[in-house]
């Protein structure tokens, strides 16, 4: 990677430069299970989080200013008795994948939940055939607790299932 990369949070200010990238991947519907169609406002809504989550964009500014090359939202993975387990969701900019900007990401939303005093973190729903992201998740200490099979209709490779990862912190 190139320029200086820095992780803030993200304001409505980013969505412009997120919402390509955003509408390419539920587009695609290999890796979220979004609907298609979704409106600017309602995919918005869908990736900001709100406090006491966050969602923080990774830029590399090079000369000429910005540019987003990823993005993560952060928070707690179910409310009351739950919110002390977080979880979180991840899309980078293809023109940025295979430059670690997924990782730089990763560790920061486990080092985000750390000081907010989580004491784990699960993502609900990896998509199995999602290999990339698979192995970058067990490189950071995460293990496959659960896989609901056939949960996921992959337009690729069908039903696939969906694995339930966690990370003890």
């Amino acid at each position: 990677m190139s320029g200086t990369l820095t992780i803030r949070p993200a304001t409505g200010a980013d969505w412009p430069a997120i919402r390509p990238f955003f509408d390419e991947v539920v587009e695609a519907q290999e890796t979220y299970a979004y609907p298609l169609g979704l409106t600017s406002e309602q995919g918005r809504a869908l990736w900001f989080a709100e406090p006491p989550g966050a969602t923080v964009v990774l830029v590399d500014d090079t000369v000429g200013g910005e540019v987003v090359l990823g993005t993560a939202r952060m928070g707690p993975n179910r409310p009351g008795p739950g919110s002390h387990v977080g979880t979180a969701s991840f899309m980078v900019a293809p023109a940025a994948r295979g430059r670690g900007v997924g990782r730089a990401l990763g560790e920061h939303v486990v080092a985000w939940h750390r000081e907010q005093g989580y004491a784990a973190i699960q993502f609900n729903a990896v998509v199995e055939t999602n290999t990339a992201a698979v192995r970058l998740w067990r490189s950071l200490g995460f293990e496959v607790v659960g896989t609901v099979p056939e949960a996921f209709a992959s337009p690729t490779h069908g039903r696939v299932g969906l694995h339930v990862m966690h990370l003890r912190l």
